[in-house]
């Protein structure tokens, strides 16, 4: 049964988005990153947004921008119930429309409230059937606030060199039990020194990192319509049980609640 509380909606006609719906929600977010560019607005209570760059507390009509493997949390204050929605766009898609190989929001939670009425709107049509005939106005609009909000980046910014073997090897097989032992001789390293300076390149320890890459991964085959058993065995899950107690903690929502939620 699905959770009545988050809904994902998907429109034909703009096959590179998603929107997720949240009302009421108290669950908490584990420290996590998205694959896509997101772009939320809170529309009740308030979120304490914690991530690489420092911890705002986000009220009504705040606007949240984030890249894709952006580290972040947002929990609700003094676990009181919140209401957002959050819209996710394909980095390639993004890429290839503004023709960069990289984007760059020069504020995380802009309080501008012009940009919090273009989110809003940038929101609607996706919960709606909205009219195939004004996707390119859509584009237009989203592509707009997209160049207004950021700038052309580097493809990988400053790549960490020290560990950039690991993050190949976690990348090309998130769902291959890699000892961190290998992981380190693959960067000439001790097992210490690489927990080291990989929690210093990422801000997260190698086990996150495959667990949120694995995460995210399981939520795309999830979109497309897998089941639970063959995403779980696929993603290198010890079990079905493995995938939903992680997902939970990272998505607020279960794997099956997010499959049963997809419009």
């Amino acid at each position: 049964m699905s959770d009545p509380s988050h809904q994902f909606h998907r429109h034909p006609s703009l096959p590179f988005a998603e929107l997720r719906i949240s009302r009421q929600s108290c669950y908490s977010y584990r420290l996590h990153a998205h694959a896509q560019y997101s772009i939320g607005i809170v529309d009740e209570g308030e979120t304490l947004f914690v991530h690489n760059q420092g911890t705002a507390v986000l009220k009504v009509g705040r606007v949240v921008l984030l890249e894709p493997e952006h580290w972040h949390a947002c929990n609700p204050e003094t676990s009181q119930p919140w209401s957002y929605r959050m819209l996710f766009v394909q980095a390639d898609w993004v890429h290839q429309q503004l023709g960069v190989p990289s984007l760059r929001f020069a504020k995380h939670a802009p309080s501008d409230p012009e940009a919090s009425r273009w989110v809003d709107q940038l929101c609607r049509p996706l919960a709606s059937n909205a009219d195939p005939s004004k996707t390119q106005a859509y584009i237009q609009s989203l592509t707009d606030f997209l160049r207004l909000l950021g700038s052309s980046a580097p493809a990988c910014g400053d790549p960490p060199h020290a560990v950039l073997p690991a993050l190949q090897q976690l990348h090309s097989n998130p769902e291959a039990d890699t000892s961190l032992q290998a992981l380190a001789l693959q960067c000439g390293m001790s097992p210490s020194r690489f927990s080291h300076r990989f929690k210093a390149a990422t801000g997260v320890t190698p086990g996150s990192y495959r667990l949120n890459l694995r995460l995210n991964a399981a939520r795309h085959l999830l979109a497309q319509g897998q089941s639970l058993a063959a995403v779980a065995q696929q993603m290198g899950f010890a079990d079905q049980a493995h995938m939903q107690r992680a997902f939970k903690a990272h998505h607020a929502l279960t794997p099956g609640n997010y499959a049963q939620a997809n419009h």
